[in-house]
C-alpha cells in the first residue's frame, strides 16, 4: 500500500494513502441486469486519491469510464465494495442525504456543459448557489471573473463559444469551494485550441491546491494530471504516476 509521509514536529510521520484519501475506493463494483444477464460494468476496482493531487481516469470506450464516473459523483452506488468521499461510506447515505452531500463535496464539469439557455453566465453560476439556499451574485461574479469571463457575465450560453461555455461550468463547479471537482471528458466538445485552454485553466486551480478527477479517452490531456488510472473491461489495469508510466510504454 502506498504511503504519504507528513512533517510533523517530533518528525517523520508515515500514514497510508487511504488514510488521508478524499476519494478511496476498496473493492468496488457495478452490475447491471440486462436481457443478456448481469453485466459488470465495474468490476472490484481499487484506488485512492489524496487532497490536492490531479488524477486521470483513462481507457477505450466501453471501459467502465461513465460508470465509475457516476460512483465517484455519487450518482450511483456499488454493488459491492466499499466507497469513501471525504471519508464517508457514500453507501450508508438516503437518498436526500446523498443529495446534499453531492452538492456539498464535488463540483462537476460535463461534456456537455448542461447550461441553463435562458439564464446568463450569471445567473448560470448563481443557480449552483441557489440549492445551497443562498445566492451572493458578488462570488458568482468573482468565479466568473477567476475563469477569464468577467466581460462576459451578461452573455446567454447562446453567445459564447465552447470554450467559454466550459469555462462557465468550470466557474459553476467552483463557486460552493468543492473539496474535490470532477471533470467528465471537459475537453470532449472543444477543438484542440479551446481544449488545451481549459487544460491550462485546470493547471491552474491544481496549483492553487484543487484535487481534480479528471475522466478523458484524450492521452494528450491525459499527460497534463500527476497520476493515471487506466481502465480495461472494467478492471483498474494500470495505476501510478504519469512518468512512471510513460517510462513503462516508452521500455
Amino acid at each position: 500500500m502506498a504511503e504519504v509521509v507528513t512533517r510533523l514536529d517530533s518528525g517523520a510521520h508515515k500514514i497510508t494513502r487511504d488514510e488521508c484519501a478524499v476519494i478511496a475506493l476498496d473493492g468496488v463494483s457495478r452490475e447491471y441486469v440486462g436481457r443478456a444477464g448481469v453485466v459488470r460494468a465495474l468490476d472490484s476496482a481499487t484506488f485512492s486519491i489524496v487532497a490536492g493531487e490531479w488524477v486521470a481516469i483513462t481507457g477505450p470506450s466501453g471501459s467502465g469510464k461513465s460508470t465509475l464516473v457516476n460512483m465517484l459523483g455519487c450518482l450511483d452506488r456499488p454493488t459491492c465494495g466499499t466507497l469513501k468521499i471525504d471519508g464517508v461510506d457514500v453507501a450508508a447515505m438516503s437518498a436526500k442525504e446523498l443529495d446534499r452531500f453531492r452538492a456539498d463535496k464535488i463540483g462537476f464539469i460535463f461534456q456537455q456543459f448542461h447550461l441553463i439557455p435562458y439564464l446568463t453566465a450569471l445567473e448560470n453560476v448563481m443557480l449552483a448557489q441557489y440549492f445551497h439556499s443562498m445566492t451572493d451574485e458578488a462570488e458568482a461574479r468573482a468565479a466568473l471573473e477567476k475563469v477569464g469571463l468577467g466581460d462576459r457575465v451578461s452573455h446567454l450560453p447562446s453567445e459564447l463559444s465552447g470554450g467559454e461555455q466550459q469555462r462557465v461550468c468550470i466557474a459553476r463547479a467552483l463557486i460552493n469551494n468543492p473539496p474535490i471537482l470532477l471533470a467528465d471528458e471537459p475537453t470532449g466538445n472543444l477543438d484542440s485550441k479551446n481544449g488545451e485552454a481549459v487544460m491550462k485553466l485546470l493547471q491552474e486551480l491544481h496549483q492553487e491546491g484543487a484535487t481534480i478527477c479528471m475522466v478523458t479517452h484524450d492521452p494528450r490531456f491525459a499527460a497534463h494530471a500527476e497520476r493515471q488510472v487506466h481502465l480495461f473491461d472494467g478492471k483498474v489495469v494500470a495505476e501510478g504516476e504519469m512518468n512512471q508510466l510513460l517510462a513503462e510504454v516508452e521500455a
